[in-house]
């Protein structure tokens, strides 16, 4: 095993995307919390959240080897650059650091246990996704979607005890989006799956009844994307100007997903634009901090 398949392993753009919810938490309730504190923070708080989300998708990996040879072949343990050994060596390394870097945070910082409890948390569901949350399918999107999101909550309770309401619609915005991607996602790797069992809502349901919940899911995440303007966020301008931008591009989600023929490449944009989309909401919520 190189250094470099160890890292591509856990997806490391995926876990610094997620970060970014640590940061956004951290910032937006960062009001009469001390510079040296925030700094300790955010430090901690991120190197938690990465190696957290780096043993999940290591994990998540081992238990989809037989998948990911039909759906994702170049990843690193189906093309032999990692044995399933390895990986889950890498799981256990990664997850016990991520443990050790919310632990010091707690003790540097005298948290509250809760801290401490929503990493252990972070990392039980990741595991619980692995074995058995993927192939439950629509389960399994609900526990993506709170995965990546509960950054965003983490976050701001290393700054307070009491977190304001625009937090939560942060968290359910992003958490909204994600559910929707998920399902997509089952609807783009419906061959793969089928063959191993996997019972995501494309396979229940259907491709076209799935794309109708993930609209749902859409629609949710847009409407508590707007709540935050009618709270107390610290930047309402630059909130205003970036929702603006991605309510714009997830409007032009919705109309592909009812204009598309939903084949195979269709879905593969809907995806990318639905993460693009998610992305944009994370900046959204970083200028409101500002």
């Amino acid at each position: 095993m190189k250094f470099k398949d160890a890292i591509e392993i856990t997806r490391l753009i995926n876990c610094l995307m997620g970060a970014l919810t640590v940061i956004i938490g951290l910032l937006n309730t960062r009001s009469n919390v001390p510079f040296d504190k925030l700094t300790i923070n955010i430090i901690l708080g991120v190197f938690t959240y990465i190696f957290l989300a780096a043993s999940g998708n290591i994990i998540n990996d081992v238990y989809d080897i037989e998948i990911d040879k039909i759906n994702r072949p170049e990843r690193p343990i189906p093309r032999g650059s990692i044995s399933l050994k390895q990986a889950k060596e890498l799981f256990f390394l990664y997850l016990i650091i991520g443990i050790i870097f919310s632990l010091v945070n707690t003790l540097i910082l005298s948290l509250p246990l809760i801290n401490l409890a929503l990493a252990f948390f972070f990392g039980f569901i990741a595991w619980v996704y692995a074995k058995w949350g993927k192939k439950s399918g629509f389960f399994g999107n609900i526990i993506v979607g709170v995965s990546f999101s509960i950054g965003l909550v983490y976050g701001a309770y290393l700054n307070t005890p009491i977190i304001p309401p625009y937090i939560f619609y942060f968290f359910i915005t992003a958490f909204s989006l994600l559910v929707a991607r998920e399902i997509i996602k089952g609807c783009e790797d419906i061959e793969g799956d089928k063959n191993h069992g996997v019972k995501t809502l494309a396979i229940k349901i259907g491709i076209k009844s799935s794309r109708n919940i993930s609209v749902i899911f859409v629609l949710l995440a847009v409407m508590f994307f707007i709540l935050p303007i009618f709270t107390t966020i610290l930047n309402f301008f630059f909130f205003i100007v970036f929702m603006a931008i991605g309510l714009i591009e997830v409007g032009y989600i919705i109309v592909l997903m009812f204009t598309s023929d939903l084949r195979k490449e269709d879905l593969k944009k809907i995806s990318l634009l639905l993460k693009i989309g998610m992305f944009l909401g994370l900046i959204a919520f970083f200028f409101a901090s500002l």
